[in-house]
């Protein structure tokens, strides 16, 4: 899942950038409004984290833009003002949930997830496909009931096609939603991921091409039912 977070204290933003991508989230920053806002309009995101006192362009009027331009991504506000006025102009201007700096890094994640549930509410909480199982509160994928190792971009390009299980996702699609915006591969590199992916769980037990190649558009979870 990729989160797009927009905060110009560089500190704060690094260190959760860190958290995140540790629990395998896919982080962009920017450090301004202006810039946060030509991201949101550029790629998917699942949340976006929005500080309020930004430069160029405030939070308040970023997620005012977002909102008016269509967009319904959840978004998560940080800021140091902790008065109700405060909270009652940014959950009027389209944001989901509101924290207080300086805050508590596990109410913060708490927080986080609780809002990737609601925008994904539609979605089963553990992922199946035939004899695959991920799940995404413990970051385990099993295959017929045994472990499959993946990296995490493995695991996240694999997420990704559950999520999107009966769609053909191509080369463009799967780089917007699993690099950053300063970490893009070249279409080889994302080649060998799905070559990877394929032969760990092809010796799982799964067919070799469990992840078929539509020639022409890209790649889907095979059905054999």
């Amino acid at each position: 899942m990729k989160i797009l977070l927009v905060e110009d204290e560089n500190r704060i933003a690094q260190a959760l950038a860190e958290v995140l991508i540790d629990q395998n989230y896919v982080v962009d920053i920017a450090n301004d409004g202006q810039v946060g806002w030509e991201f949101a309009t550029a790629f998917p995101y699942e949340l976006i984290v929005l500080d309020l006192m930004l430069p160029k362009l405030d939070g308040i009027t970023l997620c005012r833009q977002i909102r008016q331009a269509g967009y319904c991504t959840p978004i998560l506000l940080l800021t140091a003002k902790d008065t109700s006025n405060d909270k009652v102009v940014g959950l009027d201007a389209g944001a989901d949930d509101y924290v207080v700096k300086p805050f508590d890094l596990q109410e913060l994640m708490a927080r986080i997830r609780a809002l990737l549930r609601r925008g994904s509410n539609i979605l089963p909480p553990v992922f199946e496909w035939e004899k695959l199982r991920l799940d995404p509160n413990t970051c385990e994928v099993t295959y017929n009931g045994k472990l499959v190792i993946l990296t995490p971009k493995e695991y996240r390009i694999l997420e990704l096609f559950l999520r999107h299980s009966h769609q053909v996702l191509n080369r463009h699609q799967i780089l917007k939603h699993i690099w950053s915006f300063e970490d893009p591969p070249g279409e080889e590199t994302i080649k060998v991921h799905i070559r990877s992916l394929r032969q760990k769980l092809k010796y799982a037990g799964a067919s070799c091409d469990f992840i078929e190649t539509v020639y022409g558009l890209g790649y889907r979870l095979k059905q054999t039912f």
